[in-house]
């Protein structure tokens, strides 16, 4: 709503909360669902962005706590350079040898730094099994991990929300335009003739 002072329009605030002859009660169902809608949308988009951040942080930590790091030699020299193919940032993949849990010596293909010659010392991950694994994610990547993902839910979830509110006010509005069509109607009889 707009009130003109001094020949400028200024926006009248809460003026569904106010008493006035002209609210009509769909004013203020409105009025209670926007405000419900936001309170709603803050809730479930904190709700839901802590819950993300705390499964991510606990998933990434299991992970963690599952591998464990052996030494291991390489038994073949390096590649220089990583393919694009390869992926996995600037490793490239070659062959180690390492001494499992139970003294067996096991050889396989592990990734390592580029260049790396036969006989070089790195390290591999292992799981709970003795399987060979990638690298646990460091602790600095799973907190960003986490609030990242975090953030992504609260936002979705809040604008999951915040549109259901909209679209139920849209719903609203059209049974105002409905009811003010059926009142112009008649009125429009009332005066003898029509308007539009």
């Amino acid at each position: 709503m707009a009130r003109t002072r001094r020949g400028k329009a200024t926006k009248t605030r809460l003026w569904r909360w106010r008493r006035n002859p002209l609210r009509r009660p769909t004013d203020v169902v409105e009025a209670w669902l926007l405000l419900g809608a936001w309170c709603l949308a803050a809730a479930a988009g904190a709700a839901a962005g802590t819950g993300t951040a705390h499964a991510v942080e606990q998933n990434l930590d299991s992970r963690r706590a599952e591998r464990y790091a052996v030494p291991a030699v390489l038994t073949q020299d390096a590649p220089l350079a990583t393919s694009e193919a390869a992926g996995a940032g600037d490793q490239v993949w070659a062959k180690v040898r390492w001494t499992s849990a139970d003294g067996s010596i096991r050889i396989s293909l592990a990734r390592v730094d580029p260049g790396e010659r036969t006989g070089a010392r790195t390290q591999v991950w292992l799981d709970r099994n003795g399987k060979l694994v990638p690298a646990p994610v460091p602790s600095a990547e799973a907190e960003f991990q986490a609030v990242a993902l975090g953030t992504t839910t609260a936002v979705g979830a809040g604008a999951a929300v915040l549109s259901v509110g909209w679209a139920v006010r849209g719903r609203l509005d059209r049974r105002r335009m409905e009811q003010w069509d059926r009142d112009w109607a008649q009125f429009g009889q009332r005066w003898g003739r029509r308007t539009g």
